[in-house]
């Protein structure tokens, strides 16, 4: 498999040079050579083959043989999560819920968040790792920390669910993940959202879903929802 790079300003210019720390990494890392194929994403459903043309460690530069533009999903997966105060549990979360297939991060302040700000940088360099490693062709969409009462106003409450620690009646996601063109699942902190959240979300018509019977952390409630949703629409009926 050719070793891919992630190219989001390539136009239809026949050529293309890497960034110098990719032509670093490329030529000394990779001892990639003249006529060597590999790969290149937008993060934006093109993906383009191509075979390198000039192996400098400070200019890399790659000619284009071919175009492949890569659908979206029919569905889209979009994750609302109030962020741990560890924020290598949610790098890692990242990683993964690319590697697996999610549209959409957005990151949600809530009463009992303990983490109050954060930098989406480095999330996005590990999004755009993961989606390399994985061969997907869309980058995740990562958004800012969201006040969760500013947050629920914008989604869709019929393909909205919120999944809470609380008592009460609640379905299992999979039943209803398959339902519309998308699925937007919210994820407390680690304390959970707080029952003002819970009546809020219900008040907007969001309903509450579980994952299992197990108490899961942040992060893995969040992974298990995505994969989820993946998988209720894959045995869902045409």
């Amino acid at each position: 498999m050719p070793h891919t790079f992630f190219a989001p300003d390539l136009t239809t210019a026949p050529t293309y040079q890497l960034p110098e720390d990719e032509s670093k990494h490329a030529v000394r890392v990779l001892r990639l050579t003249e006529g060597d194929p590999v790969l290149l994403v937008n993060g934006q459903g093109s993906v383009y083959e191509a075979a390198v043309a000039e192996a400098n460690p400070k200019r890399c530069l790659l000619r284009v043989v071919q175009t492949q533009q890569v659908a979206r999903r029919a569905y889209q997966v979009h994750l609302a999560v109030a962020p741990t105060k560890n924020l290598d549990r949610m790098e890692w979360l990242v990683e993964k819920a690319t590697e697996m297939g999610v549209d959409t991060i957005t990151f949600l302040r809530c009463a009992r968040s303990e983490r109050r700000e954060m930098k989406l940088d480095r999330l996005e360099k590990i999004a755009i790792s993961a989606l390399k490693q994985s061969g997907q062709a869309w980058l995740p969409q990562l958004t800012e920390l969201t006040d969760f009462g500013r947050f629920l106003p914008t989604v869709a409450p019929e393909t909205t669910f919120i999944a809470h620690l609380e008592d009460g009646e609640r379905t299992p996601l999979a039943r209803v993940a398959a339902l519309g063109s998308g699925c937007c699942v919210l994820i407390g902190p680690e304390g959970d959202f707080t029952p003002q959240e819970i009546a809020a979300a219900f008040a907007r018509g969001i309903r509450p879903v579980t994952l299992g019977a197990s108490r899961l952390r942040t992060e893995t409630a969040a992974l298990a929802a995505v994969h989820t949703v993946h998988v209720a629409r894959e045995l869902a009926p045409e």
